[in-house]
């Protein structure tokens, strides 16, 4: 998607050009994301001109979800929920939200569901959901199930299989973690994960340890070292600080980022002003979006007509299975994943309807 937007220098002019041209109001929990010279992730900086923040090359970035919300049953409008199951169906087809078989079997029901509508006998022959991407490691087996599941949703429109679609996501483990390379203390290779509750330490894919937000009285950074000081537990007297190695600077400043404005978004009532003064020390830097409270109340004030949009089409993918059943060969036929529009795409209860009995009453005459 290419946009234009009037003031070429301003990144939440930019973001705000994009969340309009996708007819977005609740956009407190996206954000625009673009690669460093080192190829990492960084999110666009609503509070500062893209220049400073990008030195070269042309500007492109990505829409994704920034902060995932714990319920997104609370979201007010559909198209919100449509845009948050994009970026779950990606993640899940990434690997970045693992499944189990039972639940990419569930989650790609739904996801068939809401794109193809109801089963219909005549137009859903064999295999028809092989060119669908539910899993990074699809099977012949995962299919199946998710074709006799689709089978059982008659009636359920494109936006309640989204529903069920998301609250059975939100339940995963790896639900809205944005996940950091790290060491800890003795040098082994750990992943640091912050989301909406707080900090997550990951070894070997297993959750070792937590930490809410609650039990977090101050986050810092130093070279390349992210600290971490802990409220003393029931029995204990004094604070402690846990000290934690990233690959660089830029890392460990990045993590840090991270940690204040999920810190600040989902615990506080509204953002903390940044300190001014030429004696201030350490980094200027605070969230300067709106919190999720302040993003549910400005929701609730939302006074327009559900918006009729198109759910795109899912990319396309011609499938050669191996003797054990998996993918051995794939190769896109729609490389336009969240920017093509379904021409067919059932969109509310009836919608379609005509067009099948068209294509039926053809049959007959033939």
């Amino acid at each position: 998607m290419s946009v234009k937007w009037r003031n070429m220098r301003g990144a939440r002019s930019c973001f705000d050009t994009v969340c309009d041209h996708l007819n977005l109001l609740e956009k407190d929990y996206f954000g625009l994301t673009f690669c460093d010279t080192d190829s990492q992730k960084n999110w666009l900086d609503p509070s500062k001109e893209i220049k400073k923040q990008i030195r070269s090359g042309p500007w492109s970035f990505g829409f994704t979800v920034k902060f995932y919300p714990p319920d997104p049953a609370q979201l007010t409008e559909d198209i919100t929920r449509y845009y948050l199951c994009l970026q779950l169906r990606a993640d899940i087809i990434s690997g970045r939200l693992p499944c189990s078989f039972v639940t990419h079997a569930l989650l790609g029901s739904y996801t068939v569901q809401a794109e193809l509508g109801d089963y219909d006998p005549e137009e859903n022959l064999g295999n028809y959901v092989s060119e669908l991407r539910f899993s990074p490691n699809q099977t012949r087996e995962l299919e199946e199930r998710v074709m006799e599941l689709h089978k059982t949703y008659r009636g359920m429109t494109p936006a309640e299989a989204e529903i069920h679609f998301l609250e059975n996501a939100k339940k995963l483990s790896m639900y809205g973690v944005d996940l950091h390379h790290a060491k800890d203390s003795e040098g082994i290779d750990i992943m640091l994960g912050v989301c909406a509750n707080g900090l997550l330490i990951y070894r070997d894919r297993l959750r070792i340890n937590r930490f809410a937000w609650p039990k977090i009285l101050k986050i810092s950074y130093k070279r390349s070292n992210f600290y971490i000081k802990i409220r003393p537990g029931e029995y204990e007297q004094f604070e402690s600080t846990i000290g934690f190695k990233l690959p660089n600077h830029r890392a460990a400043k990045r993590l840090w980022k991270v940690c204040i404005e999920h810190h600040t978004f989902f615990r506080l009532v509204s953002p903390e002003p940044a300190p001014k003064g030429f004696l201030v020390m350490g980094s200027k830097f605070r969230y300067s979006g709106r919190t999720q409270a302040q993003t549910q109340q400005a929701s609730a004030l939302i006074d327009r007509p559900a918006p009729n949009f198109k759910r795109s089409a899912s990319k396309r993918y011609t499938l050669s299975q191996s003797a054990e059943g998996g993918l051995s060969k794939q190769s896109a036929l729609n490389e336009n994943h969240e920017s093509t529009p379904e021409k067919n795409h059932k969109t509310s209860p009836g919608e379609g309807d005509e067009e099948k009995k068209k294509k039926r009453k053809k049959k007959r005459k033939k």
